[in-house]
């Protein structure tokens, strides 16, 4: 059974910065993919990030070169720096892996951007 635990996020205040994380257990030997994605109240899920086993990364346009994703395949573990946020940014946070074919999900994170 895989699971992930998503940590790191908060209130924060536009322009400020918070650093999720995303640790995967289980029988994972290595994660094909590993990817952030966020849903905005009244509005659909959408990628935001995600990086892959050859260390490729791909970024939805609206967050290119304020959000970073990285990963550390030892500790199966995935991090999201999010700098220069903005109020747009508010919404629940979730972090996904994929294992061959099968997709795992984690529980969500708050993340609220607002002074």
């Amino acid at each position: 059974q895989v699971q992930l635990a998503e940590s790191g996020g908060g209130l924060v205040q536009p322009g400020g910065s918070l650093r999720l994380s995303c640790a995967a257990s289980g029988r994972i030997f290595k994660a094909d993919a590993m990817g952030w994605y966020r849903q905005a109240p009244g509005k659909e899920r959408e990628l935001v990030a995600i990086n892959m086993s050859d260390r490729s990364t791909d970024y939805a346009g609206s967050v290119k070169g304020r959000f970073t994703i990285s990963r550390d395949n030892a500790k199966n573990t995935v991090y999201l720096q999010m700098n220069s946020l903005k109020p747009e940014d508010t919404a629940v946070y979730y972090c996904k892996i994929r294992v061959g074919s099968i997709a795992y999900w984690g529980k969500g994170t708050l993340v609220t951007v607002s002074s």
